[in-house]
């Protein structure tokens, strides 16, 4: 699971063989207890939550 991305204590990771939980290509962010997973092509939420300020950011 590398890390693409660190800022703001927000962790951007993708995960090379998830394919078990989402069909569509998303990445993984993390702050602090909250962790989202995110669909590439639009942002949306796909499973999980993010602090409103944080998703902005993301």
């Amino acid at each position: 699971m590398p890390i693409i991305s660190m800022f703001y204590g927000i962790i951007i990771r993708l995960y090379l063989l998830d394919n078990k939980h989402h069909n569509t290509p998303h990445f993984h962010a993390r702050y602090g207890e909250f962790e989202a997973s995110l669909g590439i092509e639009d942002g949306e939420i796909l499973a999980g939550n993010l602090p409103r300020k944080q998703l902005r950011l993301v």
